[in-house]
């Protein structure tokens, strides 16, 4: 017999002596680290590849380097995204520890995939030197154990890669390791920075309301005769001045392009004039004014007409919100005589607000003041989205995760994006249930870090290979 016959090989009381050596040494000889399990939030349904994933937990453990000159080899690959080198280090921790203080916490929490051994995806947090590590590979089954058991789980680990991952485990020295926003706590939350766009939403609708008085001796419309040419900006409009202790006229005006003019299409940046409105139809005129168009372009002519019981000063009581389209402007006589009805255009503002009301037509024979109504917005938002759920475009179809939401000025910043989303249709959260039309896409806010500025890449290419050259071995 060559082993000792009074040692019991692979006894539980053995076994616990080792375990308990060597979290003794891993105690004095390891340093701090915090292991970060990988929450699983989304993936293909096809392919089951991840699309989405966050890091909400950090467990502190004790961990042994096993290399000691900091990094392994570090390895270049050759990849198509050029030569790559790799900083490794390989981690040992205590099997026990982790099954007796991190496991029993994991299996209470949603999302993860596998809670008795660490997996390849989690993330450790070195403190020394602020970096976080991504486990590539755990060896927990060596072919060969000491007293037939295995005591340390082995990782070895790459410098994590950040893509579109959510870091907010709480703890402030890993949240903002990388950089981020302030999250719902208050903390700075890591979270997808390849790529945001942000959205402006109608939110929560209200209808708008205003007040209006008539005028005698007011201008009653303002007819184009000519249109004019050549415009790039919309021209002043003047209107010659009211007798003494009346009022001037105010309009203004509005550009159309693309139309023909004299025979020739105007330049997509030159304009005509479309129409110009009356804000202001002032009052006391005895005859019709004189208007006059100020601009950069050419041939405008307009005329007035001026009549006695016109719809005067248009005032905003209230802008109401949620407003997408210019809504209809009704003018009703209150005393039911005969009157050719007034006509107003209301201007929406970036905010989803009616800012101005101008007068097209301001009608004619009112004796009394008649009741202006504004139509109601159509389409009203609710809810409030929370922080990192996803969305989901109701006609597109398209997806994406809440980077932040500000419910003041209803704008949506989100990142994750999968497909286009449009103009009109209704966002849905997952989780809060928010839903809320789209008023507005920014598309020149599309942040993606400036990865995506092809044509720098170009440039550089267009250095490294000329391609006006000629094949010197000739053209096959």
């Amino acid at each position: 017999m060559v082993l000792n016959p009074y040692f019991q090989q692979g006894s539980k009381s053995e076994q616990n002596l080792v375990q308990s050596l060597i979290n003794e040494q891993l105690k004095i000889y390891g340093v701090d680290v915090h292991f970060m399990p990988r929450k699983y939030v989304s993936s293909d349904s096809v392919l089951r590849e991840v699309s989405a994933s966050s890091f909400e937990d950090a467990y502190p453990i004790e961990a042994y380097i096993d290399n000691f000159d900091g990094y392994g080899d570090n390895p270049t690959m050759l990849s198509k995204f050029g030569i790559q080198a790799t900083n490794e280090v390989t981690l040992i921790i205590s099997k026990e520890r982790f099954e007796t203080y991190i496991s029993p916490l994991m299996k209470n929490e949603e999302n993860i995939k596998l809670s008795t051994r660490p997996k390849e995806g989690d993330l450790i947090y070195f403190p020394l030197g602020d970096r976080i590590f991504e486990i590539k590979y755990v060896e927990h089954e060596k072919p060969f154990y000491v007293l037939k058991d295995t005591y340390v789980y082995e990782l070895r680990c790459e410098l994590f890669r950040y893509e579109d991952e959510v870091i907010d485990t709480g703890v402030e020295e890993i949240d903002d390791t990388l950089g981020g926003v302030e999250g719902a706590d208050g903390e700075e939350v890591l979270i997808g920075s390849g790529g945001t766009q942000k959205l402006t939403l109608v939110g929560t609708a209200s209808q708008a309301t205003a007040s209006i008085g008539i005028i005698n001796g007011g201008i009653q419309f303002i007819s184009l005769s000519n249109r004019g040419k050549g415009y790039t900006f919309a021209p002043r409009v003047a209107i010659s001045s009211a007798p003494s202790g009346g009022l001037t006229g105010i309009a203004t005006s509005k550009l159309l392009s693309g139309i023909a003019v004299e025979g020739n299409i105007s330049d997509s940046k030159k304009s005509v004039v479309q129409h110009i409105d009356l804000v202001n139809p002032g009052f006391g005129y005895t005859s019709n004014p004189k208007i006059e168009v100020i601009g950069d372009g050419t041939g405008v002519a307009a005329t007035s007409k001026i009549e006695n019981g016109v719809v005067g000063i248009v005032t905003i009581t209230s802008g109401g919100s949620g407003y997408t389209t210019s809504p209809t402007i009704t003018f009703t006589a209150q005393n039911g005589i005969s009157t050719v009805s007034a006509a107003a255009t209301a201007i929406v503002s970036a905010a989803g607000t009616i800012s101005a009301i101008h007068i097209r037509n301001a009608g004619v024979g009112y004796t009394v003041t008649p009741t202006i109504s504004i139509a109601s917005p159509g389409s009203s938002g609710s809810g409030n989205y929370e922080f990192n759920e996803s969305i989901t475009g109701g006609t597109s179809g398209a997806t994406a995760r809440i980077r932040t939401w500000d419910a003041v000025t209803n704008e949506l910043e989100i990142y994750n994006i999968t497909g286009t989303f449009r103009r009109g249709e209704t966002i849905t959260g997952s989780s809060s249930g928010a839903s809320h039309l789209v008023r507005v896409i920014d598309y020149t806010n599309f942040d993606d870090a400036g990865y995506g500025d092809n044509d720098e890449f170009e440039l550089q290419a267009d250095a490294i290979l000329d391609f006006s050259e000629n094949n010197p071995f000739g053209m096959p």
